[in-house]
């Protein structure tokens, strides 16, 4: 029998497209999202929608900040992996609403936590992301530099969620692989992501809003890469093996991996190949750095390479004009 796979966040763009991963290799998973409207519901409608049409898939609605709920579909389930996806993102809207990221981020990791350790789980894997590293300044990124300096209140939930992780992982011998993901980007992407905005505002003939000046680089990673690298590290729970700057913990089965393209691309740049795509020049208004906002990201994807011998395939270029040719189709 398929290994059964419980996924937290399963209509979001990471979760649906990772949840359709497992379900074209035969798995069965059960995915559960509280399809909040951070953003348009109807676009996390259309991606469940397509989930609906597998026979392997079951969901449910509901909050992971509830515990008893939450408790009851996964014992119901019986998952020998959860996948552990559901959490407010954006760094800009933590600004303004961060008691939301207390709950999801910090509360609703706890509770997947406890979950985890009740069924005695046989590997967790839980969403982190590239803004832990925060205000460092040594490229490229990895795993075992210090991550002290978070400089968004997003990105301390998701440091927060680690710790949290890893003291579990000590006290009751959990396997959990943390990743930190690294601006993920692809068709049924989210809407109050920056190519999705600057794709609308240019069709539409409205401005786009480039912060520094333009002086800011992403390591942008294709969603087909990301599931891809999720996907490999099913079965690769984090055991005693070690390899050179590890991060496996010295104390407890746990182990963060970044997950990226590995390549750092100019903002402007990104924009140019929207625009030459497009066949339509952006109207451009340059503004300051924003608040909480990372200049740079660059990941070191070494260990992961190690371990599952992931290696990204797809090419911004390519990336943007197969999120370009679907965002055609759906809008």
């Amino acid at each position: 029998m398929k290994t059964k796979i419980f996924i937290t966040g399963s209509s979001g763009f990471i979760g649906f497209h990772i949840a359709k991963k497992y379900l074209d290799k035969g798995f069965k998973v059960h995915g559960l999202d509280s399809m909040n409207n951070y953003y348009d519901v109807n676009l996390k409608r259309s991606r469940l929608k397509i989930l609906n049409k597998y026979k392997n898939f079951s969901f449910t609605k509901g909050n992971i900040t509830n515990f008893k709920f939450l408790s009851k579909s996964v014992l119901k389930f019986k998952p020998s992996i959860i996948i552990h996806l559901a959490a407010q993102a954006g760094v800009r809207y933590s600004i303004k609403n961060p008691k939301v990221y207390l709950d999801s981020n910090i509360i609703g990791s706890y509770n997947i936590l406890e979950i985890a350790k009740k069924i005695k789980i046989k590997h967790l894997i839980m969403a982190s992301s590239s803004s832990v590293y925060g205000a460092n300044k040594k490229f490229p990124f990895k795993e075992v530099d210090k991550t002290d300096h978070q400089i968004s209140f997003y990105a301390a939930t998701k440091k927060s969620s680690e710790s949290l992780a890893h003291s579990y992982s000590n006290l009751w011998k959990l396997p959990i692989t943390i990743l930190r993901f690294f601006t993920v980007y692809g068709p049924w992407g989210r809407p109050d992501m920056a190519y999705f905005k600057f794709t609308k505002n240019i069709l539409n003939g409205k401005k786009i809003q480039i912060y520094n000046k333009g002086k800011m680089y992403r390591d942008y990673t294709y969603i087909d890469d990301i599931t891809d690298g999720v996907y490999k590290l099913t079965n690769k729970t984090p055991k005693n093996k070690k390899f050179i700057n590890d991060s496996l913990s010295h104390v407890a089965p746990m182990r963060v991996l970044n997950i990226g393209n590995t390549k750092k691309i100019n903002l402007l740049e990104f924009i140019y190949t929207l625009e030459k795509i497009l066949e339509k020049k952006a109207v451009k208004k340059f503004m300051p750095m924003q608040k909480g906002d990372v200049q740079s990201t660059l990941s070191d994807t070494n260990l992961l390479r190690k371990i599952t011998g992931y290696k990204p395939k797809t090419t911004y270029q390519e990336g943007i004009k197969k999120f370009l040719n679907w965002y055609m189709n759906y809008y």
